[in-house]
């Protein structure tokens, strides 16, 4: 096992993260799964960590999601980053009593998921989304279950 100082978090670490929005407990339980998945026990999450995610390794959009995770050109990814893309996950919260007015935007709101949603759709990155690109991302979500011609018809609608 790793050192004592590799599994532990410690409060500036803490604070850093709840720009978040996650709870205390929620990132200590996030941290403790992170730390499973770091096999380099490195502090830092390699795509290889993420293909050892069940979950993602049978997702079609998989791939998309976990090099979401990455920053361009970077193969590596530390706590803090992880639950910044983690984030994007969360549900948007409509309480005006938790949203600070003069604080950025929350990583979860509504034109920060869709921000991060159009760059899992954007595969070269150009930022625009094809018709070819969306007919590859409607290929990976599903499959070989409808036609080619289908699924030609549902880019067209959506384009």
């Amino acid at each position: 096992m790793g050192s004592r100082a590799s599994t532990l978090l410690r409060d500036e670490e803490l604070k850093e993260i709840k720009e978040t929005g996650f709870s205390h407990s929620q990132i200590r339980r996030l941290f403790s799964r992170f730390t499973s998945l770091d096999k380099g026990e490195s502090g830092t999450l390699s795509r290889e960590d993420f293909q050892r995610i069940p979950e993602l390794a049978i997702n079609h959009l998989g791939d998309r999601i976990f090099n979401a995770f990455f920053s361009e050109g970077e193969d590596q990814v530390n706590f803090r980053g992880f639950m910044r893309t983690l984030a994007h996950f969360r549900l948007i919260e409509d309480n005006a009593k938790s949203k600070d007015v003069n604080g950025p935007e929350p990583l979860n709101s509504r034109s920060n998921k869709l921000h991060f949603a159009f760059r899992l759709h954007d595969l070269d990155k150009d930022d625009k989304i094809s018709y070819d690109e969306l007919l590859q991302v409607l290929q990976m979500m599903v499959g070989v279950n409808i036609s080619n011609e289908q699924l030609g018809n549902i880019a067209d609608r959506t384009i």
